[in-house]
């Protein structure tokens, strides 16, 4: 017999040995932890399982989709009140932490489409109840948001409006019409010839008409004596006071109208000159910014009050309607709402 023929037993030997020995190792392990489970506490181990799907939870909403509810009207027909959406997070580069740092994305917010971004105006009450409560917002689906007002209202940190102008455009409202000149254009455009023109449309919805900003410039107009001490004609009185029925306000008409009752009796005072000047000139959307509006324009806080806001603090893009707010009382038409937001 020769020396080969001869390890080879030795050789199989060893790897049954080895195998066995796995094996055995294996049983008991997997005994071992049957062992543990059936001795961990009933209450321990639905805790475990709560904390690890609450984890699964927080990562898809921190970096992949979000649930969103609208909480008001600015975004009607788009966009109703109770309706819950998904954001896409990853478009534009998620968040590290909640309210922390923010990852690099080769996308940015483009014209038209509908963007949520963080509250310029919101008052902060501290970075952990920021924390807090978007991490309880995000566990819950956005069942649960406990950053409310005096009233039992919800606070809004983030806006969802949409992406109306771009770095390089001028915008001008005059009665609630918006007029766009983009960059390297000459001429202003009406915002729905502007859309035509690019082959694009959205919804705009209009509370307010032609004759209700003459009852709403008088309302102006009669602030502004009241604000001078000074009692308002008669007829602007009149006039002024049926503003207290229209369905909605526009807060730059009666602003203008008051500045120039003040500038009128001020005209050495230049703050009402520039200040009615910046109403007139409009806005201009410098580059990395973004100006977004609501599309019900007579019901929405938004660019108008705030001014452009800044890429950066763009968290997402809305993506589809999975729950309609008003599903439970009209299922039908509700479920023709069901899908993606344009």
């Amino acid at each position: 017999m020769t020396k080969e023929s001869s390890s080879r037993p030795d050789f199989f030997d060893r790897i049954q040995y080895l195998t066995e020995r796995y094996l055995t190792y294996r049983k008991r392990k997997i005994q071992a932890r049957k062992e543990k489970q059936k001795k961990k506490n009933v209450i321990l181990d639905w805790l475990e399982a709560f904390l690890w799907a609450a984890g699964v939870v927080l990562l898809i909403n921190q970096y992949l989709f979000q649930a969103y509810q609208i909480p008001t009207g600015s975004m009607i027909d788009t966009l109703l009140v109770g309706d819950r959406i998904f954001v896409n997070k990853m478009v534009y580069g998620p968040e590290l932490l909640p309210g922390v740092g923010k990852l690099p994305s080769p996308f940015e917010p483009s014209r038209n489409e509908i963007i949520i971004f963080k509250n310029p105006t919101y008052i902060s009450r501290g970075p952990v109840f920021d924390i807090a409560q978007r991490i309880i917002y995000m566990l819950t689906l956005s069942l649960v948001d406990i950053d409310r007002d005096e009233f039992g209202q919800p606070r809004p940190q983030f806006l969802i409006k949409r992406a109306v102008g771009v770095g390089g455009d001028r915008f001008i409202a005059d009665r609630g019409n918006l007029l766009i000149r983009p960059a390297g254009e000459d001429r202003w455009f009406n915002e729905s010839e502007f859309n035509a023109m690019r082959g694009t449309s959205h919804n705009i919805i209009r509370l307010l008409n032609e004759q209700d900003y003459i009852a709403m410039k008088a309302a102006g107009a009669a602030a502004g004596f009241s604000q001078l001490m000074l009692p308002a004609p008669h007829a602007l009185a009149a006039q002024g006071a049926a503003a207290r029925m229209l369905p909605a306000l526009d807060s730059q008409a009666l602003n203008e109208a008051r500045l120039e009752v003040l500038r009128g009796a001020h005209p050495h005072d230049r703050r009402y000159a520039a200040l009615l000047a910046s109403y007139r000139q409009g806005w201009y959307i410098p580059e990395n910014r973004i100006f977004a509006l609501g599309d019900n324009r007579d019901n929405s806080q938004d660019g108008r009050n705030f001014g452009s806001v800044v890429t950066s603090s763009v968290l997402g893009r809305a993506l589809i309607v999975y729950w309609p707010g008003d599903f439970s009382a009209r299922r039908f038409a509700a479920f023709q709402r069901f899908g993606a937001i344009r």
